[in-house]
């Protein structure tokens, strides 16, 4: 049996900036992955959008990491090479009854010490936006775009380079705990069977079966796990006819049908929020119903009324690993160690969704701060 001294399970943007942080600091690392492929998943089915950490609740781990991953990410991207822009979003309010909320997202950025965001008047932001109808907005300086599978890949060569070692197509299928750590039997093609005394649970979607399958790991520990989906559709006729992000002020379970763009240019709109049955947990479905875009024409023009009928098509969509559910207040990140579980070397990661990937890095260095 080999033994190796880390296990990353998961290859996503978090899987991968925690095995990068581990490898560099000198430690020997195998990241399994059960697909063929880095990002399969919640890494590349979201709106690759840099948060700033406006709207997360002081002190939670959303707030902190986000606000320091951020800063840490832009200089990634910088040192890397991986393609982004500081881009700007508008935040809006569309009718006045509104502008109170503008006004809360403002003093909850300002306590998260977000220090830029500022308030501007409908004729500020209809100037820097002309296709934009508002009432009034925040403009957020230091929101941006990536492009996610180019920080992957950079997160993956760095990580190789300090030594760790990638396996594509090796779920793992159980965990037995030894009296040093663990052993962990690994399908797939070549079926294997891996010691280690460190383990990271990265695994996104799949953290809970992963932890299931962990042997003397204590159930009440294995938080609820809700599935939501997003959808996102393209803007298929002519280009955006904005240069900024656009989002309204937030609703249940997310931040509103907003406009987002590629580093092409290129408009999307959503997500939308589209909480899945349990039953449906395990077969999950990423096609879009075209007949969801109904509803997005007119959550979009209530701050683009000039979206043309048809303009929609269908983009993708992703799957949010989630704490809370529908009419429950937004859980934090859960980031699960030997304090909390008993296990020593083990470190669970719940509920990772956004700012997941603008917070990487900053998470990373908390894992390793648990595992210390």
């Amino acid at each position: 049996m080999e033994r190796v001294d880390c296990v990353v399970v998961g290859a996503g943007v978090v899987g991968l900036a925690i095995a990068r942080r581990l490898a560099r600091a000198g430690r020997e690392v195998v990241i399994l992955e059960a697909a063929d492929a880095i990002g399969t998943s919640t890494s590349s089915r979201n709106s690759e959008v840099i948060h700033a950490g406006i709207y997360y609740p002081t002190g939670s781990l959303r707030a902190r990491l986000c606000v320091a991953g951020r800063d840490a990410l832009y200089a990634f991207c910088r040192e890397h090479g991986v393609a982004h822009s500081r881009i700007g979003k508008l935040i809006v309010a569309t009718e006045d009854a509104q502008l109170p909320r503008l006004d809360a997202i403002r003093a909850q950025a300002a306590a998260n010490g977000v220090d830029d965001l500022r308030a501007i008047t409908a004729a500020e932001a209809m100037a820097m936006e002309p296709a934009l109808r508002c009432v009034g907005a925040l403009l957020s300086p230091s929101t941006g775009i990536i492009d996610s599978h180019g920080l992957m890949l950079a997160l993956q060569g760095d990580a190789e380079e300090a030594g760790a070692m990638l396996a594509l197509l090796s779920p793992l299928e159980r965990t037995h705990r030894t009296s040093d750590g663990f052993e962990l039997e690994v399908g797939g093609a070549e079926p294997m069977r891996i010691a280690c005394s460190t383990l990271v649970n990265a695994a996104g979607l799949s953290a809970w079966a992963v932890a299931r399958g962990l042997e003397g790991f204590p159930t009440d520990h294995t938080p609820p796990r809700v599935l939501a989906k997003g959808n996102y559709y393209a803007l298929g006729q002519g280009r955006s006819p904005f240069s900024r992000l656009v989002y309204p002020v937030p609703v249940e379970g997310g931040l509103g049908v907003h406009l987002t763009l590629d580093l092409a240019g290129q408009a999307r709109f959503g997500p939308d929020v589209e909480w899945l049955a349990p039953e449906a947990y395990d077969r999950i479905d990423y096609a879009v119903d075209p007949r969801r875009a109904d509803a997005f024409y007119g959550e979009v023009r209530r701050y683009w009324p000039g979206l043309p009928d048809g303009a929609l098509v269908p983009a993708y969509a992703g799957v949010r690993p989630k704490l809370s559910g529908p009419g429950q207040p937004q859980a934090d990140f859960l980031i699960q160690g030997p304090e909390a579980h008993g296990l020593p070397g083990l470190v669970n990661l719940f509920g990772i969704e956004s700012p997941g990937l603008t917070s990487c890095l900053a998470i990373a260095d908390a894992v390793t701060a648990r595992l210390a």
